[in-house]
């Protein structure tokens, strides 16, 4: 078993951060301060002067403490861990990482798309799901996303589709959201982004964590065995705690109690020990077999479906420690997609080509050089050996007098593995003839039968869920045109899904694509629209987030307990206990910060209270039984609280004594569903955890008239 690299990572990292408790004041130069809060002026009121090198010092740093930010990706969450191979597949890689029983020290960012750095966490939006790999061979990018597709097939469109979705240019509104007339008017003509679209209308769009969502490559990349034999290979990320999302208007809400809840919540579960974890799964093609299925496993907006060539788990990702430092980790951490290592290489998917340059480039802007991989967090384990040298931010000291190849004087180092007949990066051996061209293949010409494919395998509340964010979407769309083409293009989707958000924006969709469109489309494919090839399946149930393992648990999830003085202790504890066990989070809520004084005698401290939490940053609720009952009944906060649990679908259980307190909310004795549990039914606890392991009670928006 490998593991010399575990703690080489966090060494780096130590060795470069600074504990300023009981260390004495210094400038940057480490000359020691004798005041810090006065500038040198001319007498007591007199002016400012010009040699006061601390202040110029301090001033001229603070002047300079910002980067800029992410054109995309700009919001995001980080965090440190360890990545051990599981599974022999030294048959398809020769990738040192993936070899059986290696651990292997890792980063991750998280992050929104569209937003910028201070937006919030739970806009409609892709997640980026990025992992840096520090293995004994060097660094390993694997740049993915929550979603498995992408919006388009070129790079060349890819600023385009930034542009359209960043806020317009000429008010700067609106921020991190797609619900404007520029992004659907780019969507609509361009009917290669139709399944993309679909993913980011469904609930994957707002998770309910980010340790709660799944990763993916995107892309198709290859791995290549030491006989130089390459496997074309998807990979993805399977959480351990299930797929879960919220609701879009409890996202809207969140957003205004706790802009930072997905960061929040990821920082809060590393510090209290609750390390989250995904399975590493791989979807393995024979070279031989590219050209084998309906779609192209190249184009960058299809998706391989689980039921054709099912996910080999092979690994597994454990989260254990937070950043020290948000700027110098999270913020200046680097990733490329270019980033390989032997044993993985890229395939020709057209927009995977394209990143490799982008991101380099932009990491080389963002942080000021070419040196950014100096940078602790972004430092191989192993150490960089090369020619390369000076650079602005260099913080590596060159030896010697030489930095070229070939050399003599330095002894032929830093050497060519090749010429000590040791094993270094070889791209893979593909064979090449064709002529040069700006254009797409025919086969990424059908674009409407994965968004069905993705549309049909939704269970009933997921596609209501679909319909309702293409209508709230469009609805903030200003140009009516736009509306109509992208009815047109959602008609060649599903008939029934593009009649529904017709339905509520007013309009009839057409059965036809707008001429504009069509006049893009034959921009890269002169015949289209094509005869779509039959699809292989017609659902998958694996694009279902209803249907993913894992979702059995209630692993911390937060319940909220809805007290105030009074209550019983006992009957706190008859729920509290149990579903301790069971890894959720209790938290009581109480009318007042402080000690919550208990029926029975004795006291607790309370950090949260009815006006400074809300309803929406929980899970499941229970009213516990006890003296305070009657002031519950007189708290409209506590009323707002189960009403608005209620509308969200969520799991609410009330101990006896306290049912009463049905009648002042939404809940009446017709629209009690499974999802209420009443202790005068019988013993809550079972029911009450079977219940939450199921997340929501989706039938309620139907059977109850519940908006969401």
């Amino acid at each position: 078993m490998k593991n010399k690299n575990t703690n080489k990572k966090t060494e780096i990292i130590d060795s470069h951060v600074i504990d300023n408790s009981s260390k004495r004041m210094t400038t940057n130069d480490g000359v020691p301060i004798h005041d810090n809060n006065n500038t040198l002026k001319a007498g007591e009121r007199g002016p400012s002067l010009l040699e006061d090198f601390i202040y110029q010092d301090k001033l001229a740093h603070f002047d300079r403490e910002r980067i800029p930010e992410r054109v995309v990706h700009a919001r995001g969450s980080g965090a440190h861990g360890i990545f051990e191979a599981t599974a022999d597949i030294s048959k398809y890689t020769k990738a040192q990482f993936l070899e059986k029983g290696t651990k292997t020290p890792v980063f991750v960012r998280f992050s929104t798309v569209a937003g910028f750095k201070g937006s919030t966490d739970l806009a409609r939006d892709v997640r980026g799901f990025s992992v840096k790999f520090y293995t004994e061979q060097g660094n390993y990018d694997l740049v993915g996303n929550n979603i498995p597709v992408f919006f388009i097939q070129d790079a060349m469109n890819f600023p385009d589709v930034v542009h359209a979705v960043k806020p317009e240019p000429n008010n700067e509104m609106p921020q991190a959201a797609s619900a404007h007339d520029t992004f659907w008017d780019f969507i609509s003509l361009m009917p290669e982004a139709a399944h993309m679209s679909l993913w980011i209308m469904s609930d994957r769009a707002i998770p309910r964590s980010l340790r709660m969502m799944e990763g993916f490559g995107v892309h198709t990349f290859k791995l290549i065995n030491e006989k130089g034999k390459a496997t074309f290979v998807k990979f993805h990320w399977k959480p351990r705690l299930g797929v879960h999302q919220v609701a879009w208007q409890e996202a809207q809400k969140i957003s205004g109690y706790d802009a930072d809840f997905h960061r929040r919540d990821l920082w809060e579960a590393i510090d209290k020990g609750n390390y989250p974890q995904w399975d590493l799964g791989v979807q393995l093609i024979p070279e031989e077999d590219e050209m084998k299925f309906s779609f192209d496993i190249l184009d960058p907006t299809k998706l391989i479906p689980e039921e054709l060539v099912p996910v080999k788990l092979i690994g597994t990702m454990t989260l254990n420690r937070n950043p020290e430092n948000f700027f110098a980790e999270t913020e200046q951490v680097a990733f490329d997609p270019g980033r390989l290592v032997p044993g993985i290489d890229f395939s020709n998917d057209p927009l995977l080509q394209g990143r490799m340059f982008s991101y380099a480039d932009t990491q080389n802007y963002r942080l000021g050089g070419p040196n950014f991989h100096e940078l602790p967090i972004n430092r191989p384990v192993e150490g960089k050996f090369n020619n390369q040298k000076d650079g602005i931010g260099r913080q590596d000291i060159l030896k010697g007098k030489v930095s070229y190849f070939p050399n003599s004087l330095g002894g032929g180092c830093p050497y060519h593995a090749l010429l000590k007949g040791e094993k270094g990066f070889e791209s893979h051996n593909e064979k090449i003839d064709a002529k040069k061209i700006r254009g797409r293949s025919p086969s990424f010409a059908d674009h409407f039968t994965q968004a069905r494919l993705f549309y049909h395998s939704q269970t009933t509340p997921e596609q209501k869920h679909i319909i309702s964010a293409f209508s709230f979407e469009l609805s903030k769309v200003n140009d009516i045109d736009v509306r109509r083409r992208e009815l047109a293009v959602l008609y060649q989707v599903e008939p029934e899904l593009a009649i529904a958000v017709g339905k509520n924006l007013g309009l009839e969709p057409s059965k036809t694509l707008d001429e504009l469109t069509l006049q893009f489309a034959r921009a890269n494919h002169p015949n289209y629209p094509i005869k779509a090839p039959k699809p292989e399946i017609m659902t998958s149930a694996a694009l279902s987030m209803a249907t993913k393992p894992g979702q059995g648990t209630i692993a911390t999830r937060k319940i909220a307990f809805l007290v105030a003085d009074g209550v019983s202790k006992s009957s706190i504890d008859k729920l509290r206990i149990p579903l301790q066990k069971e890894g959720a989070e209790v938290v009581l809520v109480s009318t007042k910060v402080g000690m919550l004084s208990f029926m029975e005698g004795g006291q607790e401290e309370i950090q949260h209270t009815y006006l400074t939490d809300a309803s929406v940053c929980f899970d499941a609720f229970y009213t516990p039984a006890g003296d305070s009952i009657h002031l519950l009944a007189q708290e409209p906060d506590y009323i707002q609280f189960i009403n608005e649990a209620f509308r969200h679908c969520k799991a609410i259980a009330f101990a006896k004594q306290a049912e009463d307190l049905l009648r002042l909310t939404l809940i009446s004795a017709k629209n009690i569903d499974n999802g209420i549990v009443l202790e005068s039914d019988g013993e809550i606890k079972d029911r009450f955890i079977t219940i939450m392991k199921g997340h929501r009670i989706w039938e309620r928006e139907n059977e109850r008239k519940v908006a969401v």
